[in-house]
């Protein structure tokens, strides 16, 4: 596939979270979206390396970590110890940005920088060279189920703008309110990881709204 598709597992049935992995490991979607919260950075708490672990022998697929806390840098290696292979982190939440970033690079996973809707692409423009990944949040975040704030498209072809003026190889991931009513539209404008929670693990039928979210074309370039 030309883009990937991560279903969040906040949004998952936390009562039986080993089968809901297991759903994901089943599908198509090639990435999931793991949202750790500390009631803090946002006004949420959700779960942390512990329940992470616990489900790492559940698939080989790629776990994406949001990390949504205050001082991420004191917990890259527990997060990487605890099966995560790429870890993303909020530019608003760092003092010492490209320090973090090679911090996750050093434990050996992919790392990305996430930003908030009100932030601005352009406050990050001086780390992008050390980039895997640019997570733009389309919702505020904390909650699930939220709607796709519309104005996040056109910072996404602004950063894709930038990353092709550059010749730079990193992955935008759209996280918040993405389900089929958008995703095509999301994917023109130049993204490349489509966060999907509520819109997946609320359907009737995940696996099937997995297969139908990777039936969209993406004409823009590759990352």
């Amino acid at each position: 596939m030309s883009y990937i598709v991560a279903p969040s597992l906040l949004a998952a049935d936390f009562s039986h979270l080993a089968k809901d992995v297991k759903l994901f490991d089943e599908s198509e979607a090639q990435w999931l979206h793991l949202d750790v919260m500390d009631g803090s950075f946002v006004p949420n708490i959700s779960f942390g390396p512990m329940v992470i672990n616990s489900i790492r022998s559940i698939t080989d697929k790629i776990f994406d970590v949001h990390l949504m806390i205050d001082r991420p840098e004191q917990y890259i290696e527990t997060f990487q110890e605890a099966g995560a292979n790429v870890i993303s982190f909020h530019l608003e939440a760092c003092n010492h940005v490209h320090k973090c970033i090679y911090q996750i690079k050093e434990s050996g996973c992919k790392a990305g920088v996430a930003l908030n809707p009100h932030s601005s692409v352009h406050g990050m423009t001086d780390v992008l060279e050390d980039l895997d990944l640019v997570v733009l949040m389309s919702v505020n975040p904390g909650f699930g189920g939220q709607k796709f704030i519309y104005n996040t498209l056109s910072k996404i072809k602004a950063l894709d703008k930038v990353r092709q003026e550059r010749n730079l190889d990193f992955k935008i991931e759209i996280d918040g309110g993405v389900g089929l009513q958008n995703a095509e539209s999301i994917l023109q404008a130049g993204a490349d990881v489509l966060v999907a929670g509520s819109s997946v693990y609320k359907s009737k039928d995940p696996k099937e709204t997995i297969t139908r979210l990777l039936s969209f074309k993406k004409n823009t370039l590759e990352a």
